[in-house]
């Protein structure tokens, strides 16, 4: 059989009741942490622009837009929703994956869900499926022939599996569904932060919610008899096969994902942290600071890294003008990134201070730790180092889940009115308990002031 027939199979007959309690844990966990995200991205441009072509190409339809009281088709709102969580970059992740998950599987499986009414445990089970399915897959790729590492190269898999789990699609159907999906994936090599000479810090990103209206679509023609090439993941050449379909139990790889604090790309997170640490003991006023040297990883380097960003993106992809945030205003003004950040010379003055360079030991531990050592040297010549870090929202450094409402609470306490979080809040702790039905209302409400 071919990989993808196997995907599907496993996918079509896994049983809800069998989803370990823990692995349901994980999964509100992640539906906590993205709608998070949805709620500070909501009003970014980026966003709006998907709101306004998804009502202009896709039409209404029953499945809302989160809180906003709108509602468009099941594809077009699962686009929108996922264009909001994976704005800013507070979404979650996966380290052997190297990318975002829940940025594509929770809207898409909130945006079915919505559309068929499905039950708590098929809803949290397809999310487990969606995540665990394209975390396999992505870290199965053979990076010597898929050179770009975004999640829209993978992302789409994982929609496939999270929407036709919920739609019980016929498992031929799902199979070739896999293979469409994988095909039309945005290839995203002229994307800057795939290690190409490409500008970054634009609004394609990671091309999260393009592959969600890819799978979407991809599910949707399959059931009509659309064919693709079923043997897609059984070449070497692109992913190592035995991976993808090896122990196909209860779905884990979702227990596995990190959580972020600051609303930017993971690999400057370790520096955040490492900084963090330091200015608890040292008390180092912005003004003190001569140089920051960051000892990282290589890919750190790849990002756009620049001094002076002119939009939200590239902040999120600076490291040096991330450290400058957190050095002057403080980490909770990473927790999200907003217009307050934008064209500051004193955050510039500070990121022209930091200097990135590669540790050989910190770099052969990446992708599977992403870590970080900061030195700092003050004007009157004081030198203060930071031990290695790894950043917290890691498994070694995990967020409970009291940790993720705060990080609710903080992070979108500008957005909405504490009645409206309260309301969000108490509808995730029913699907925490088994009950899906308060959150499908809550998602339709018109919320946002």
């Amino acid at each position: 059989m071919y990989a993808t027939e196997i995907l599907a199979g496993y996918l079509a007959t896994y049983p809800s009741a069998a989803l370990p309690p823990d692995i349901s844990l994980s999964a509100v966990c992640c539906i906590l942490d993205a709608v998070t995200a949805a709620v500070v991205g909501h009003d970014i441009p980026s966003v709006r622009a998907a709101r306004e072509i998804a009502r202009r190409e896709f039409g209404p339809g029953p499945v809302p837009i989160w809180f906003t009281g709108e509602c468009l088709g099941a594809t077009a709102a699962a686009f929108c929703n996922a264009a909001s969580v994976s704005a800013l970059d507070f979404d979650d992740g996966h380290r052997a994956a190297r990318g975002h998950p829940g940025a594509a599987v929770i809207p898409v499986a909130l945006s079915v869900a919505s559309a068929i009414g499905a039950s708590t445990d098929d809803l949290l089970t397809a999310v487990a499926l969606g995540y665990e399915t394209g975390i396999r897959i992505a870290v199965a790729q053979n990076p010597q022939a898929i050179k770009s590492r975004q999640s829209g190269r993978w992302t789409g898999y994982a929609a496939v599996a999270t929407a036709g789990r919920l739609y019980k699609s016929d498992p031929s159907a799902l199979a070739h569904a896999l293979a469409v999906a994988g095909v039309l994936a945005p290839n995203q090599e002229a994307n800057g932060s795939s290690g190409y000479a490409y500008l970054t810090g634009n609004d394609v990103k990671e091309g999260i919610p393009w592959s969600v209206v890819t799978g979407l679509t991809a599910l949707r023609l399959t059931e009509w008899g659309f064919t693709g090439p079923q043997d897609l993941l059984d070449h070497a050449s692109h992913f190592a096969r035995p991976g993808i379909i090896a122990d196909l139990g209860a779905p884990t790889e979702i227990s596995r994902v990190y959580f972020k604090l600051y609303s930017c790309c993971r690999y400057v997170h370790p520096a955040l942290d490492a900084l963090a640490a330091l200015s608890q003991h040292a008390g180092i006023a912005p003004e003190q600071i001569g140089s920051i040297d960051v000892r990282t990883f290589q890919w750190a380097l790849r990002l756009s890294n620049s001094v002076s960003p002119k939009t939200l993106t590239e902040i999120q992809y600076s490291l040096p003008y991330c450290l400058a945030i957190a050095v002057v205003d403080g980490p909770a003004a990473l927790a999200p990134i907003g217009n307050a950040q934008l064209g500051r010379p004193d955050l510039c003055e500070i990121a022209r201070k930091v200097r990135i360079s590669v540790d050989r030991e910190i770099d052969r531990r990446f992708p599977g730790e992403t870590l970080a050592q900061l030195c700092i040297e003050t004007t009157n010549g004081r030198m203060i180092t930071s031990e290695v870090t790894s950043p917290r929202g890691d498994r070694l450094r995990p967020l409970s889940w009291d940790d993720l409402v705060d990080k609710f609470c903080a992070a979108t306490r500008s957005k909405l009115s504490s009645k409206a979080q309260n309301l969000i809040l108490q509808s995730l702790q029913a699907l925490k308990t088994g009950d899906a039905a308060p959150l499908l209302r809550c998602v339709r409400m018109r919320l946002f002031d």
